[in-house]
């Protein structure tokens, strides 16, 4: 999209096929529409249902699921808000002040590149030490202070969050942060894919805040108080603890990574309006932390060898997830100066020309993982979601809620990625997906 409006009879393209006026309508305005009013109520339900429902989400449904939403609908809070402020303030410090390399991103169709501070490790460590020693050390709060207001977290984060997307829009519209902006003509669409590309806030980039620092941290503490929960109750479960460790350590290799985040779809191609910030700030506490969540309330004690064999089959999914990622970054770095499995990587050299007219060159990688399917890289993170799941059983639905929707995303993901690397790379992409045909799983996908 130009900082211009498109004519009103514009026939834009989408996927690689024209499309009508209809077709249109339900992607930039029905779609987005029905996103934006299903899932801030939807966020709360899923708490009400693990909170007073026994997990129950079909009860929802039911005249006694209505009954629970009327009684137990949380309120924002006192306390709620200056928990999160209080969390948003502390990571937007360690942002600033901690230690880290300086990176920057891929150019930007506009031909700009993001500037980032790497020091997420270091963020990762000092916020779960501050936090625990501010709640065990001090006694300034329990720790399990998160799970105590966790419905009014969640709704003070759903209201100030749609306010804060409603100033970015505006602050995109009227002072953008570069020349990586644009309207598309409709307010609907630009509200909830977002005006700016990369917006700044007193130096800081708001799609690292928000996505890496109050969406992936706010995750850790999250889950970390909910085991404080349990525990205060009087006892640990196995299954919690192996649920937690699966996702801290990939919490943690996201921040070990986090340089090779900022080369992904999210952050390269989407615009950070309704879609990235409103789904990093309340989506993932409120859908992410389901399997956890639960288990709070139902603490099950794993057979030991069970316990084993799921923290290595999770263990072996963030391996498997992280070295693919890993791959790619090395290739890239180096111009093809390595090695992939033993081998010199296989590599097509794709160029491309940004709107101000520059031609630029990737490195598209046929080689280990990335000659297996173009996203081998989801079949591992679905497997990981999985594997902290695996430890709430299938009796309920509510912890696999998580896992399904991730199933959905990463492979939208996957179409969406496929359509605009096709149309950036155009006859170098189609190279690629001849030589590697299969999406997401090899042989069938």
């Amino acid at each position: 999209m130009s900082n211009d409006h498109p004519p009103p009879d514009e026939r834009r393209t989408w996927a690689g096929r024209s499309e009508t006026p209809l077709g249109e309508f339900v992607r930039m305005t029905l779609g987005p529409l029905a996103l934006m009013l299903v899932t801030p109520p939807a966020a709360i339900a899923f708490f009400i249902a693990c909170a007073h429902l026994d997990g129950e989400v079909s009860r929802l449904f039911s005249r006694e699921g209505l009954d629970a939403i009327v009684t137990h609908f949380p309120r924002p809070s006192l306390v709620a808000t200056q928990i999160i402020v209080a969390f948003v303030v502390f990571e937007a410090l360690l942002l600033k002040a901690l230690p880290g390399a300086e990176f920057f991103g891929p150019i930007t169709p506009a031909g700009n590149r993001p500037r980032y501070t790497l020091n997420g490790v270091a963020a990762f460590f000092v916020t779960l030490a501050t936090f625990a020693g501010a709640s065990y050390g001090a006694g300034l709060f329990p720790a399990s202070i998160v799970f105590d207001h966790f419905g009014e977290v969640l709704i003070t984060l759903n209201a100030s969050a749609l306010v804060f997307c409603g100033f970015l829009y505006f602050k995109g519209r009227f002072a953008p942060s570069s020349t990586d902006w644009g309207l598309s003509g409709n307010p609907v669409f630009d509200f909830y894919w977002g005006v700016e590309l990369f917006p700044t806030l007193f130096g800081i980039s708001l799609k690292q805040l928000f996505n890496c620092r109050i969406g992936m941290m706010g995750w850790a503490v999250t889950i970390v108080s909910f085991a404080a929960a349990q525990h205060a109750s009087g006892h640990l479960s196995t299954a919690m603890a192996v649920s937690v460790l699966l996702q801290l350590v990939y919490i943690f290799k996201f921040f070990v990574w986090e340089g090779g985040y900022f080369a992904s779809l999210d952050v390269m191609h989407d615009r950070f309006g309704y879609y990235i910030c409103w789904g990093v700030s309340v989506w993932i506490p409120a859908l992410y932390t389901l399997p956890t969540q639960w288990l709070v309330r139902h603490p099950i004690d794993l057979h030991p060898l069970v316990a084993i064999a799921i923290v290595l089959f999770g263990v072996a999914s963030i391996w498997a997830n992280y070295d693919a990622d890993a791959q790619r970054q090395r290739v890239r770095e180096t111009k093809g100066k390595t090695t992939v499995w033993g081998r010199k990587p296989s590599i097509i050299y794709a160029e491309y020309t940004t709107a101000d007219g520059e031609k630029h060159q990737s490195i598209l990688l046929v080689s280990g993982w990335w000659s297996l399917a173009r996203h081998a890289h989801y079949v591992p993170e679905l497997g990981l979601a999985a594997a902290w799941t695996l430890p709430a059983g299938f009796t309920h639905l509510a912890p696999w809620i998580y896992w399904l929707f991730l199933t959905a995303l990463l492979m939208d993901r996957a179409s969406r990625d496929d359509a605009r690397c096709r149309t950036k790379y155009g006859a170098f992409w189609d190279e690629y997906c001849e030589r590697v045909p299969y999406k997401v799983i090899p042989g069938l996908y």
